[in-house]
């Protein structure tokens, strides 16, 4: 009977170490990072360009204001770790987002409105960001189809002009 547990023991083991190591061998691609609720556009420019593209398309539009960036891939620099270029652009337009707040508070934690922009290891570049839709039905937001729209059509069209499509 130990002889069997012992068994079982190694071959669950070896199965979660083959696990864990294809998992780390396998670099970050574009096939699972499509996930429910999220918007991901491939840009026909390299990484700089999309960023300052999508940074510009932000900075001229007087209802939008820039709350914050994060760089990722600086970030994790500072911890010896190394990451394709990833920056996160924060973002939002007060008066599409507050109706939704005014509504549902918690869904202050996904407004400000976020855009990342990626590359992943082949040298591909991709926008993504949060479907506006899905963000609503998170928080049990009704009859906001109106607001929704404007927001989805405004992050379509960001996204398209910082991509170049």
């Amino acid at each position: 009977m130990k002889r069997l547990i012992f068994l079982s023991f190694l071959v669950f083991t070896l199965i979660a170490s083959s696990q864990s190591s294809t998992e780390a061998d396998n670099p970050i691609s574009v096939e699972n990072t499509f996930k429910e609720g999220i918007v991901t556009k491939q840009s026909t420019r390299n990484f700089e360009e999309t960023y300052e593209s999508l940074r510009q398309a932000l900075e001229e539009n007087p209802a939008i204001r820039i709350m914050a960036e994060i760089d990722h891939q600086e970030n994790a620099k500072t911890s010896g770790l190394k990451l394709s270029p990833t920056r996160l652009i924060i973002f939002g337009n007060p008066k599409l987002g507050t109706p939704l707040m005014q509504e549902e508070q918690s869904i202050a934690l996904d407004l400000p409105q976020k855009m990342l922009i990626w590359e992943d290891t082949s040298g591909n570049v991709y926008i993504s960001f949060n479907d506006p839709y899905y963000v609503a039905e998170r928080h049990g937001l009704k009859n906001n189809d109106e607001l929704l729209e404007k927001m989805e059509k405004a992050l379509n069209k960001l996204a398209n002009r910082a991509a170049g499509i």
